[in-house]
């Protein structure tokens, strides 16, 4: 028994090396792109008969009142603070009647289109002498309603509206603009 005692001894005694931590890292990154989406893209606004009714001197006349104070809600999103937004007023047009109006009577409605989201506001006159969107204005960062409202609706001639349907639009658009994330 003494042999393996002494035998065991000196191996217990062989220094055996310290064993030290080590690390290694794992970087996990990610990037979110600017963007802006509507989730409600579009609305209508059904305005019936826009001309006054009546006998008097402005019966068959555009009615403001029609027209003036319309509006409805698209609802979006942009997730980039140097978000924009702008607004392009097209105007209502007599769909059925083609070529110019004889004197005295119009085709066309004209109408300021405004746009708010975000405690901002964009707007577009369809009278615009260069058409196409008004200015861009910030939103950055939101969620939520965008209103669309028409205002100070007129028509070139203050004359008899021609019968037929009228179709317009309101295009409004949000534009992401890079402010450092995305890819």
């Amino acid at each position: 028994m003494r042999i393996s005692f002494l035998l065991a001894v000196p191996a217990a005694l062989v220094a055996t090396p310290v064993l030290a931590q080590s690390n290694g890292t794992v970087t996990v990154n990610g990037s979110v792109a600017d963007r802006c989406l509507f989730t409600i893209p579009s609305a209508v606004i059904a305005l019936g008969e826009i001309s006054q009714s009546g006998t008097g001197a402005s019966a068959g006349k555009l009615d403001t009142t029609r027209v003036d104070n319309q509006f409805r809600d698209l609802v979006g999103w942009c997730n980039g603070t140097a978000a924009t937004m702008t607004v392009e007023a097209q105007p209502l047009l007599n769909l059925d009647y083609s070529g110019a109006p004889i004197a005295g009577f119009d085709t066309r409605v004209d109408y300021l289109a405004t746009a708010a989201a975000n405690s901002t506001s964009a707007t577009d006159s369809s009278l615009a002498a260069n058409p196409g969107p008004g200015s861009p204005v910030n939103v950055g960062l939101f969620t939520g309603n965008i209103r669309v409202t028409l205002s100070q609706s007129s028509t070139p001639g203050s004359g008899l509206l021609v019968a037929g349907n009228y179709g317009g639009q309101v295009i409004v658009t949000l534009t992401p603009n890079f402010s450092g994330g995305g890819d």
